[in-house]
């Protein structure tokens, strides 16, 4: 607040007094008051109002740095008004128990919408870990019939095994670290199962795969690791260029850490969108001619790695290839738990 806008609120009662002042000047005059007297009596009106004025801008310019201090160090901010001082003016009264009853009212509605989202969340997934069942029960007698048919529909049920993952993995992305549990692991065993876990689909749409990894390990949790190195697969797989295309999985040993890079031969990413690729909902050119695309399995991607402490990348060139670098520190990662 600047001593020009807290005048400029005065306005009113500064001209009231500006007024009086005249009237009583005119008053005086023709009462027989000489002017020197008069002035004098103006002189002093004018120094007690300017004093008046300063002071209360003072003192109330305190206050208001005061609440602004306490506000941005408040971690919830709508509690303001419950951490606000006493006041003796009425008026400062009269606010607090506005914005108190105010603020009340979004907690209120904060704690139901919460409550709500939670047992919607609950049931998701619930839901999710039962339909997970008729999926593996399908697999099986998928496994048992080996035809082609059979491995068709074994490739599609991994499909939908991605998808109800990753429907599970979105619901619980708000809160990773109540499922999961950083250690030491390795990194090729890792890949190697997700690829595995994967094998029927990846063979389905004629993908072959080289790898070159070595005996790194990294820390991580190896269950959200292992979905996001699903989710990568699944999109080389979607953005293939023809009916046959490769994957190359190596690593590379970086200052503090390591870097795992997973390339395909696809149909590769706008230089224009390459920044945007993580961001949700974004399916870009390319995603809006694919029926299967979504735009989350990225999202999710970034948004884990952020939780878990780790960098994800892209690097691509149109119908050449597309490169996901995730980044794995490895000096200072515990440090920061």
């Amino acid at each position: 607040m600047s001593f020009f806008e807290y005048i400029k609120d005065k306005i009113m009662i500064i001209l009231l007094n500006i007024s009086c002042l005249l009237a009583l000047s005119i008053y005086l005059l023709l009462t027989g008051n000489n002017f020197d007297s008069v002035l004098l009596i103006g002189i002093v009106w004018i120094l007690i109002l300017s004093t008046y004025f300063f002071n209360e801008f003072s003192r109330r310019n305190r206050y208001f740095r005061k609440l602004n201090n306490i506000l941005n160090n408040l971690e919830k901010r709508y509690l303001l008004a419950e951490v606000m001082k006493p006041t003796f003016r009425l008026e400062d009264k009269i606010y607090r128990e506005i914005i108190r009853k105010s603020n009340k009212s979004v907690i209120e509605k904060i704690n139901q919408l919460e409550d709500e989202q939670k047992d919607y969340k609950e049931y998701i997934e619930s839901w999710i870990h039962e339909v997970k069942i008729p999926i593996t029960s399908m697999d099986l007698i998928c496994n048992n019939n080996k035809n082609d048919v059979m491995r068709k529909m074994s490739s599609e049920l991994r499909r939908v095994e991605s998808y109800v993952e990753m429907a599970l993995f979105y619901a619980r992305s708000e809160e990773v670290y109540k499922d999961y549990f950083i250690k030491e692991i390795s990194l090729k065993k890792v890949v190697l199962e997700t690829i595995s876990k994967n094998k029927p689909y990846l063979i389905g749409n004629s993908m072959s795969i080289s790898i070159d990894l070595d005996d790194s390990t990294i820390f991580s949790d190896e269950k959200w690791l292992s979905f996001i190195i699903n989710q990568v697969l699944i999109n080389a797989v979607k953005y293939k260029s023809s009916e046959t295309g490769s994957i190359n999985i190596f690593s590379e040993k970086i200052k503090n850490g390591v870097s795992l890079i997973i390339e395909d031969n696809g149909i590769g990413i706008k230089e224009s969108e390459i920044g945007r690729i993580f961001d949700k909902g974004f399916t870009g050119t390319n995603g809006r001619n694919i029926a299967q695309s979504t735009g989350i399995g990225l999202y999710l991607c970034k948004k884990l790695c952020n939780k878990l402490g780790l960098e994800i990348k892209a690097e691509s060139k149109e119908n050449e290839y597309t490169k996901i670098i995730i980044i794995f520190p490895k000096a200072n990662y515990l440090s920061k738990l």
